[in-house]
């Protein structure tokens, strides 16, 4: 009797074992495919994991990837717009570099590289234009390059570039606009202009085109003028030979004009500087990550024998910036303008990923030859004068030309 009550006993609670685990497996099996086929199931893991991972603190690359990831899939799972991945991967990798807050520190995309290798060896295949956007997104004309193809088929500034052969280019971003506009040399592209209200079609013819980096002449009373735009390949070689021309013409007044111009290639701005500044004459000091001090010196075997006035303004940085305080501190040059931009540290430039993008990145400090600061200050000149905007004159070449005659 005993044992019958038992096993009744035994085969009631197995009974309820059974159906709760029955149950349970019931349960698990509806939650999952609850939290894993469906958009709210789905949206809940995501929300619950993403609140978990905004208490961990972001230290190494494991973490970044597991957040990176979890956003992909909450896009992907609610954004209703088509996800280009290589567009994201890019603006993954520029915003984590941005993260330093250096302003001259980037990423560049491999389309970015190969525009600022253009300047800096100063000749593409293209039409010849500079190009920028304004607030509305439009694509705008900033200036057409002197003898370029653009300029031949007389395209302005302020021009806007509606449609290029039939693309519109609204909202497209520039780095794409400039990739359709170039191509083979000799292949011909359409544009659509907007000018003054008026839509006028050109057709341009692709070329080799080649960015002068500099150009001379003779003003009044047998005054040299050399214009420098920016410091690329061979600037320093071509400042060298129009000064050897105005001094077999007896011209042995100078002025040398580096306004608006942003910079370039350092050792090319060393290589000007040796041009007037005597041998051992310190050039620069600078600093890096490592070194303590370096101090460029001028390694001239001679320097040219004319009075040398240079011309700055408050966009003449980097190199320019260079060259100013090396003549100046040096006193071989009169500085005439406004207080350059103040652009005091170098970059370089570092081909990443087999060439597909690169890494222009701060790697130094430089000074004056007297060890004044330059970033964020920029150099006063020795006689400051502003150039009116407003009239026709250039009061800033004017005056040059004043210190001349007055000396």
């Amino acid at each position: 009797m005993e044992t019958e009550k038992r096993n009744i006993i035994y085969k009631s609670i197995m009974l309820v074992l059974i159906t709760a685990m029955i149950t349970f497996m019931g349960t698990s099996i509806a939650l999952y495919n609850y939290f894993t086929k469906t958009e709210q199931g789905t949206e809940q893991i995501l929300t619950a994991v993403i609140q978990k991972e905004q208490t961990t603190t972001l230290t190494d690359s494991g973490t970044l990837q597991k957040r990176l990831s979890l956003i992909k899939a909450y896009l992907e799972q609610k954004y209703i717009g088509e996800l280009d991945e290589e567009k994201m991967f890019q603006g993954a990798i520029k915003g984590y570099v941005s993260g330093i807050g250096d302003e001259y520190t980037e990423y560049l995309t491999k389309s970015e590289y190969e525009e600022l290798m253009i300047t800096v060896t100063g000749d593409f295949v293209g039409i010849g234009i500079y190009m920028t956007k304004d607030t509305q997104g439009n694509v705008v004309v900033l200036l057409p390059i002197e003898g370029s193809p653009a300029e031949e088929v007389g395209l302005q500034t302020g021009d806007i570039i509606l449609t290029v052969d039939g693309e519109d280019c609204q909202g497209i971003d520039l780095d794409l606009v400039s990739s359709k506009i170039k191509g083979e040399e000799g292949t011909k592209v359409k544009l659509e202009i907007l000018r003054e209200g008026n839509v006028i079609e050109k057709e341009v013819e692709r070329r080799k085109v080649v960015i002068k980096d500099s150009s001379a002449e003779t003003l009044e009373d047998n005054i040299g003028y050399i214009r420098l735009i920016t410091f690329d390949e061979e600037s320093a070689a071509n400042v060298k030979q129009y000064i050897e021309d105005f001094q077999k013409q007896g011209i042995n007044k100078i002025i040398l004009d580096l306004r608006d111009n942003t910079g370039g290639i350092v050792t090319e701005a060393i290589e000007l500087c040796e041009l007037f500044v005597e041998k051992d004459k310190i050039i620069m000091k600078s600093y890096d990550k490592v070194s303590a001090e370096e101090i460029i010196k001028s390694s001239s075997k001679e320097t040219k024998d004319v009075e040398l006035v240079l011309l700055v303004n408050e966009m003449s940085a980097s190199a320019s910036e260079i060259v100013t305080g090396a003549l100046k501190d040096n006193d071989v040059a009169t500085i005439i303008g406004t207080t350059t931009y103040g652009k005091g540290v170098m970059q370089e430039i570092v081909p990443i990923f087999g060439g597909e993008a690169a890494l222009k990145l701060t790697i130094e400090e430089f000074f004056t030859p007297n060890g004044d600061k330059i970033n964020k200050v920029g150099i006063e000149p020795d006689i400051t004068i502003e150039d009116n905007q407003e009239t026709e004159e250039d009061e800033q070449l004017e005056r040059a030309i004043q210190f001349f005659n007055e000396n």
